[in-house]
């Protein structure tokens, strides 16, 4: 099927089965799949799914993507904790006006207080810390965050920053409460969200249940939420046929499962989705040999994009930049834009010579290998893309060892470069360029793993954020996104797609086209059983 095919096909699987057309049921409790051990329970702290999926329901935003768009964009937010908001005329100031009939899960009122927290904790300026901060990077345009009594709050910005409200919207965005420590948000969150956390056991299981005394009048339906713990996807999947799970981990199934899925359970909804995941090649610019610019374009040179595709998504998987392709993405690089761009062409062989000619010039060669690790997260998604890579590496002489590391510890090794070589599959949360190019790519962000950094090219980066023609915008993050994949920055592998599946009974599942990290509240879900 084309891609306009399977984009055709998921809009109307999105159209039929997103809200309840039917009279929602109150009560129930919605049994999911989970993959792995979260690292945390607290959002901010994390950047990973399996974080965001299961504690979303204990938090709101100030705003939020508009569940009804299949696409989450900035022209289709909507408020959340907010009741409205305003620019001011130079760009410079975004204020809110907030809900005064709000409290936290442990009875006390929500104020403007819990968002300038929130906020100066993000961006450094609070004596309160949080342990890691990998979306400190968003807010690089944050000034000041001021309040004008307890429903007003006003983000006061160095230039002026469109996207910032789309930042905001995103599942990594939630408010916290001051009165409660970073610390204990770790271990057991409070929100004011439509679930209050009950439990999260390590290996085993997390649990939320239904705020009675949510601001929102009859909302959630569910009683509660289950995730259960199981890290082996066909023993999930098999789970899951039976009967014993009403909805499959997000974004899990690669296309062959979901077959099997709907061969084993014809009446299950499933739907293939981008992901907003990339697959992409951490190389430790600090730590030798992979100091050595020779060595890392090699590396680069042995990468069959297209296998990598091939083999885990039989060819549904998109190739790439940094940003997410079209027609869901936004601002990534089309086609033809993309085929002029080193290590996309056609002709893997000839490159490859080019990397052996490399390698052979400074004194390897098939009787004297390079010996390296390859570091990923030990779930099958990065362990099957890793597997591939050590092979591909083979071609230019570098002998790789596979090194899974558990999801509790990946992203502080990653954060820290204790790696050399490693492969990652990136979520980016929002599909926006302030997000990927300052997270990934700022010289000194905490989620810049390779350590990469070019004062001149991070100019270009403010420009666009800048920038509020959207086509003017795109024509300059076509420009860097170039220029990143050029300079073997980080470079982008695949952009991956994949199935999530839930029970015809699950009523109100809204996914966008372009994250699997939105949309979690759970608020509107209802089983009809």
């Amino acid at each position: 099927m084309s891609s306009a095919g399977r984009l055709a096909v998921t809009c109307l699987l999105l159209s039929m089965f997103g809200a309840g057309a039917h009279a929602q049921k109150q009560g129930g409790v919605l049994r999911v799949t989970h993959r792995d051990n979260p690292p945390s329970a607290s959002i901010h702290e994390e950047a990973t799914i399996s974080t965001v999926m299961p504690f979303a329901s204990v938090f709101n935003n100030l705003v939020v993507f508009d569940p009804d768009s299949r696409q989450n964009r900035l022209d289709r937010i909507i408020p959340e904790l907010a009741t409205r908001w305003a620019w001011s005329e130079d760009g410079r100031t975004l204020t809110f006006t907030l809900r005064d009939d709000v409290k936290w899960h442990d009875g006390q009122k929500f104020t403007s207080s819990d968002v300038k927290c929130t906020w100066d904790m993000l961006t450094g300026r609070s004596e309160s810390k949080l342990r890691k901060n990998p979306r400190k990077s968003w807010y690089f345009d944050v000034r000041e965050i001021t309040t004008d009594g307890p429903n007003e709050v006003a983000f006061h910005l160095v230039d002026p920053q469109p996207s910032l409200l789309a930042l905001l919207a995103a599942g990594f965005s939630p408010v916290y409460p001051c009165h409660v420590n970073a610390a204990q948000m770790r271990t057991h969150p409070i929100g004011t969200g439509p679930f209050k956390f009950v439990e999260l056991k390590q290996n085993e299981s997390m649990r939320v249940e239904r705020n009675p005394d949510y601001w929102k009048p009859g909302r959630p339906y569910l009683d509660g939420v289950e995730f259960t713990i199981i890290p082996n996807r066909s023993t999930a999947i098999l789970a899951f046929v039976s009967g014993r799970f009403d909805m499959t981990f997000t974004g899990e199934l690669p296309p062959e499962l979901v077959k099997d899925v709907q061969a084993q359970a014809p009446k299950a909804i499933c739907v293939m989705q981008p992901t907003n995941t990339q697959g992409n090649l951490l190389i430790n610019f600090d730590r030798p040999p992979f100091n050595d610019a020779r060595i890392r374009k090699a590396v680069g040179l042995a990468i069959d994009r297209r296998a990598f595709s091939e083999i885990i998504s039989r060819g549904i998987d998109k190739l790439g930049g940094a940003m997410m392709p079209p027609p869901e993405g936004q601002w990534g690089m089309t086609p033809e834009v993309l085929e002029t761009v080193p290590g996309y062409g056609k002709d893997v062989e000839q490159a490859r010579e080019q990397g052996r000619a490399i390698m052979r010039s400074l004194g390897y060669g098939p009787d004297k290998p390079l010996a390296i690790k390859v570091s990923t997260r030990n779930i099958p998604d990065y362990r099957d893309a890793a597997v591939i890579l050590i092979d591909h590496l083979k071609n230019v002489y570098i002998q790789g060892e596979l090194e899974p590391i558990d999801t509790s510890v990946w992203y502080a090794r990653m954060a820290r470069k204790d790696y050399s070589v490693g492969m990652n599959v990136q979520g980016v949360g929002v599909d926006d360029p302030d997000v990927v190019l300052f997270a990934t790519y700022a010289c000194g962000s905490e989620r810049n793993y390779t350590g990469y950094c070019n004062a001149e090219l991070e100019k270009l980066f403010h420009k666009q954020s800048m920038t509020a023609d959207v086509e003017q915008r795109r024509q300059i993050v076509w420009q860097i996104d170039e220029a990143l994949q050029e300079d073997g920055a980080r470079p982008v592998i695949y952009h991956g797609q994949a199935g999530t599946c839930w029970q015809p009974s699950v009523k109100g599942v809204r996914l966008a086209v372009n994250t699997i990290y939105n949309h979690w509240r759970f608020e509107d879900v209802w089983l009809d059983r």
